[in-house]
């Protein structure tokens, strides 16, 4: 489909290119997205039901994990879904209006991921940082869709990358969107500089607790469960802070590459957090295996 370059306020729809240069190895890229995908979905419902069936898991803890999960389903499946189309069904179209859906979506979870990260590393007791978290991400990003829905677009109606980006959309408008842009990455720095510092001096102090464990046994476990944990937030935290200078100083940054950094942030936290945060965690683990054993006899 060719460019066009009719000037229109709210386009009717948008083309979602995939990854430029990759598109013939759509179809393949497709299967390891809806593998990961799959278990994200499975793993994160598996503990969003265990927590509710079981009474003793009704703790604070357990809550923020719920509302990790819940963050985990809700940004993973307002894109690999869409994704999938793209690449096995050759679905490019998107409206308008789901484009921008989809990307308050997106940056908002996202901003919501970061801060349960930050309240479990913080404090698993303060139920209300849960609320506090969805506030914040809500407040944050809802400009964003306001925004982009008065830009003029005349470039072109195609987007060079899988799903709606804020970004790769905006760049498409045929006015000076200085400020727009300003907005967005001062916003995404901010709350991921203050989450990202914070986290850092919480497992900071952890860690110091750990190692003055008089038993090494212990001292070894805490050090794995921390471990794991710090993986997870590290692959969440390093991917994003890519993509976010990729955007500001990247330019000559492959774009293929941009891309794919740009969806693992959004693809392996949902995949890996069930698995770190559910599998790993005792009760969860033992409920699990409960409710297999009741199952299977």
């Amino acid at each position: 489909m060719g460019p066009d370059n009719k000037s229109e306020v709210s386009p009717n729809s948008f083309v979602l290119m995939g990854i430029p240069g990759l598109e013939h190895l759509h179809v393949w890229i497709g299967i390891p997205f809806c593998s990961m995908y799959v278990v994200a979905v499975v793993g994160n419902v598996t503990i969003l039901a265990v927590v509710r069936a079981e009474r003793s898991l009704h703790e604070p803890m357990f809550l923020f994990l719920c509302m990790l999960s819940v963050t985990d389903l809700v940004l993973s499946t307002s894109t690999l879904p869409r994704m999938l189309c793209l690449f096995w069904l050759g679905a490019h179209d998107i409206a308008f209006d789901a484009c921008l859906a989809q990307m308050f979506f997106i940056h908002s979870f996202t901003a919501m991921e970061s801060g349960f990260f930050l309240a479990m590393a913080i404090d698993r007791r303060i139920a209300k940082m849960g609320a506090a978290v969805v506030v914040r991400g809500v407040a944050f990003f809802s400009p964003h869709p306001v925004l982009l829905k008065q830009l003029p677009y005349c470039r072109t109606r195609i987007i060079a990358h899988t799903y709606c980006e804020f970004m790769a959309v905006v760049k498409l408008a045929c006015v000076d969107i200085g400020a727009t842009k300003r907005y967005s990455l001062a916003v995404a720095s901010v709350i991921g500089s203050c989450d990202g510092f914070f986290i850092a001096f919480s497992y900071a102090l952890i860690l110091s607790t750990v190692f003055r464990l008089p038993s090494r046994e212990a001292s070894l476990k805490a050090l794995g469960t921390c471990g794991s944990h710090v993986c997870v937030i590290l692959v969440f935290y390093s991917t994003a802070v890519f993509t976010f200078l990729t955007h500001r100083f990247g330019h000559n940054v492959n774009p293929q590459i941009h891309i794919f950094i740009a969806n693992m942030y959004l693809l392996v936290p949902p995949f890996l957090n069930p698995i770190v945060y559910g599998i790993r965690t005792k009760k969860i683990r033992e409920q699990v295996l409960i409710s297999l054993r009741a199952k299977v006899v």
